[in-house]
């Protein structure tokens, strides 16, 4: 091998370097933030009763999963799939472990949300200023001050505060979306007191490079230990977007059973990526999630049943044959 020149050995030392050093930062734990009964369930166009949602919530929180997003506090108007998300929060039954944070588009949600028994909240805006609009009729801007009287009421109740930022990665509007506009406003919910910050690739568009990209420009501005990831897999790039995540020691996953849910806006988009196929890769891994894929799989197959929809599943597909 004398014949490599130096420069070369130099080459083969750096991409075995920068190998070991990924791997190195991949966690020994990641935490499942399960958003079927939410985000999973809020485009559905036949109304599904608040019976079944009880239940498919009741299901999910006998699995392990540690976060599960109930419902959301948004107008009946805009999205009446979740007009029962008063009834909702009454009737589960809660287990100790579990956390059920709810969405809230402002004020008046934050309040509703509380008065329900909510003990934790989400907000959501956009890095793309035309989705902004289309999805919560308000500029990028505007959003974020409406942010900021939900954050103020909810430290004085002592409500912890999760940040959602759509379309880190391309807008259905825009194409594709700088980092540096991702970056702004995940700093500035990060600065206004949400605990963690959830990067949404909302369309599904992104690859393991951009979402890296993306994923180190915002860790610039905020430490890794409050990003969480959120894809939709709608070129069937999920899976080994949350493995670039991970490379880069992200170690918060948002998913949803049977990768129902999908975005209103995106032509195509398939949904998000099933919570059955990521604890299936992080088990293989060597990750721990405290989740019973068992248990899981029957959750799906419950909810999937009550609304008549095939799971979106590869791991629940192939487990329901053997």
């Amino acid at each position: 091998m004398s014949w490599l020149r130096p420069r070369v050995w130099m080459n083969f030392y750096r991409f075995f370097s920068n190998q070991y050093s990924m791997e190195t930062k991949i966690p020994k734990y990641v935490k499942i933030v399960e958003v079927g009964p939410r985000d999973g369930l809020q485009n559905e166009k036949e109304l599904v009763s608040t019976e079944v949602k009880v239940e498919f919530i009741n299901r999910l929180s006998q699995t392990g999963l540690p976060v599960i997003e109930a419902t959301s506090f948004v107008s009946p108007k805009w999205v009446p799939q979740m007009a029962d998300h008063k009834e909702v929060m009454e009737q589960i039954s809660r287990h100790p472990s579990v956390k059920y944070p709810v969405l809230v588009p402002n004020l008046k949600g934050f309040q509703s949300a509380i008065t329900a028994g909510a003990e934790e909240v989400a907000i959501f805006g956009a890095a793309s200023e035309s989705f902004s609009r289309k999805n919560i009729n308000c500029s990028i801007e505007e959003s974020l001050d409406r942010f900021e009287e939900v954050m103020d009421a909810a430290k004085q109740a002592n409500i912890p505060v999760r940040g959602y930022v759509s379309c880190v990665v391309g807008c259905p509007y825009e194409g594709q979306v700088s980092p540096s506009a991702v970056t702004k406003v995940a700093k500035r919910m990060c600065d206004m007191g949400c605990y963690e910050i959830s990067l949404g690739d909302t369309i599904g568009v992104g690859t393991p490079s951009a979402v890296q990209r993306m994923i180190f420009a915002v860790m610039n501005e905020i430490p890794v230990d409050k990003l969480a990831v959120h894809f939709h897999n709608t070129y069937g790039q999920a899976l080994v977007n949350i493995l670039a995540a991970l490379q880069l020691g992200i170690s918060v996953v948002d998913s949803s059973v049977a990768g129902l849910g999908g975005c209103p806006y995106a032509k195509g988009a398939s949904g998000n990526v099933p919570t059955e196929d990521v604890v299936y890769m992080l088990d293989g891994m060597g990750i721990e999630t405290g989740v019973d894929l068992g248990r899981l799989i029957n959750a799906a197959d419950f909810i999937c049943k009550a609304i008549g929809r095939r799971s979106l599943s590869n791991v629940g597909q192939a487990k329901g044959h053997l």
